[in-house]
């Protein structure tokens, strides 16, 4: 339980600094993305060779027997009526982002997964594999070592150690762009950036600097999309590399955002509370079973027995006073108070969820 006070203070402590960070201005480029400006998802479907005997059950998976031959007759080897019968191969699937403006001839890392019953893909060579975009075009080739990171270990017994993902691994710059991306930016007459936290105020605020700066370019068109257009004569490229640079101050909504599984509470600094009182207190159930045994007297025709003796102790903790919050309290003065009340990090979480509930908490509540 203490580390997950430390944990919530740790996150709260966040929380402030954001708050502190949230009023200085950030520049253009760090909140928006712009339009064009992005990755592609690459796929490709292939074969890991040269495991120690923890790749696929051609029995099991007859995908791997069939890329095997057919990788093989490529090559001018016949497996056809051969019988095979090897565990030190493996079908993967590989997946790789290819970065915008990549050209031809440029590395890119890619992630090798198995597909099949193989054990682990340590060791093993990722042949030749053509990597497609979603137009089925080959966009990218990948092929060599793959490393897994992972650690694992079995005995005859039966016994066995893992840690890590071993049938699953990445090659450092293992694909080489074949394909560049037909984006023409500097032929574009105008530009979409979008916020990556949509907002009304945000769009407004960045809409109105860029228009201080450079007078009727730039349009918000909803919380999310901000049109701008180049003056007369002004190249694309030069006119965003120097708006990017322009500073605004982000606005968000209040929001409190809690993660039950570890205890975590995240508060923006925009969050209000109403007038309310809060008493906290926790009630502990404890029961403890003790059996005792009862032996009959010496020569007599009775039986040892087991008798059950169950101790029940009830222990109800109240709460040290009420806490009264006036209306529009800051995210410190309920901090504060909850400190003061000496609630753990699980009654934090529930004592939100009760002033939500009373219609006290003047923010949004997203439960992870």
């Amino acid at each position: 339980m203490r580390h997950l006070w430390m944990r919530l203070t740790f996150a709260l402590v966040a929380t402030f600094i954001s708050v502190s960070a949230a009023e200085a201005r950030s520049r253009i480029k760090d909140i928006v993305s712009f339009e064009g400006v992005r990755s592609n998802e690459l796929v490709g479907y292939g074969l890991v060779v040269g495991l120690n005997g923890t790749g696929d059950s051609l029995r099991n998976v007859p995908m791997t027997k069939q890329s095997l031959a057919s990788m093989m007759e490529r090559m001018g080897v016949n497996t056809r009526d051969a019988t095979i019968d090897t565990k030190n191969i493996a079908a993967v699937m590989v997946t790789a982002k290819l970065p915008p403006f990549a050209a031809t001839g440029s590395k890119i890392d890619v992630t090798v997964s198995s597909m099949g019953d193989a054990k682990s893909l340590l060791g093993g060579t990722l042949v030749v594999t053509s990597l497609m975009g979603a137009d089925n075009e080959i966009y990218a080739v990948a092929q060599g070592p793959v490393e897994t990171g992972a650690v694992a270990a079995s005995g005859a017994s039966g016994s066995s150690f893992t840690r890590g993902v071993p049938t699953s691994g990445r090659i450092a710059s293992g694909a080489e762009v074949e394909r560049e991306i037909g984006f023409q930016l500097g032929a574009m007459g105008k530009m979409r950036l979008s916020l990556r936290n949509p907002d009304f105020t945000t769009a407004r605020r960045v809409a109105d600097e860029i228009n201080r700066n450079f007078p009727g370019v730039a349009l918000a068109e909803n919380p999310t999309i901000v049109t701008i257009t180049p003056p007369p004569g002004a190249s694309l490229i030069n006119f965003v590399t120097n708006l990017e640079q322009l500073e605004v101050e982000p606005d968000n909504p209040a929001k409190v955002v809690i993660n039950e599984v570890d205890g975590v509470v995240v508060v923006t600094g925009d969050v209000r509370i109403s007038k309310v009182a809060i008493d906290q207190g926790n009630l502990s159930i404890s029961v403890t079973e003790r059996p005792q045994v009862s032996q009959p007297a010496p020569f007599s025709q009775g039986q040892t027995a087991v008798t059950p003796n169950s101790n029940i102790k009830v222990d109800e903790e109240k709460g040290k006073r009420f806490m009264v919050m006036q209306t529009g309290v800051s995210l410190e003065s309920l901090v504060k108070g909850l400190n003061a009340l000496g609630v753990t990090p699980r009654d934090m979480i529930a004592i939100l969820q009760s002033i939500k509930a009373a219609g006290a908490l003047q923010a949004d509540i997203e439960v992870l």
